[in-house]
């Protein structure tokens, strides 16, 4: 998708993959870092349980937006998660179009506070 496409329609760039918020609490602890992640660490910043981290490390190795190493350090296995260069370039527009999308609602706000009279809060009955 074109940044003009984005522009004019931001939320057909709302990538469902990276839209899910435990996905995009992945990517955003992963965008951070060159190495990647431990699952162990990705699992603590990210406050997932180790079936959910799985789950959507899955989806995101599916779809390309990470990779997913594993390897023995001494005789304990190690699972890395590492961003791609797809992941990281589609995370990116997808930030980008998210902004966009905020940017319209808080001005659409401001703009229908504005409009509306301010009216008080309702009072709780006595």
């Amino acid at each position: 998708m074109s940044e003009s496409e984005t522009i004019g329609n931001p939320f057909s760039a709302l990538q469902r993959v990276f839209h899910e918020p435990n996905r995009l609490a992945i990517m955003s602890a992963l965008v951070g870092t060159v190495d990647g992640l431990t699952f162990r660490g990705l699992k603590e910043q990210c406050d997932l349980t180790d079936g959910n981290l799985n789950r959507h490390l899955k989806t995101l190795e599916d779809s390309g937006a990470v990779r997913i190493k594993k390897r023995f350090v001494g005789a304990r296995p190690q699972t890395t998660v590492v961003l791609t260069t797809q992941g990281r370039e589609g995370f990116m527009h997808y930030l980008n179009a998210l902004e966009t999308v905020l940017q319209r609602a808080a001005e659409a706000m401001n703009t229908e506070e504005s409009r509306v009279p301010w009216a008080p809060p309702l009072q709780d009955p006595v």
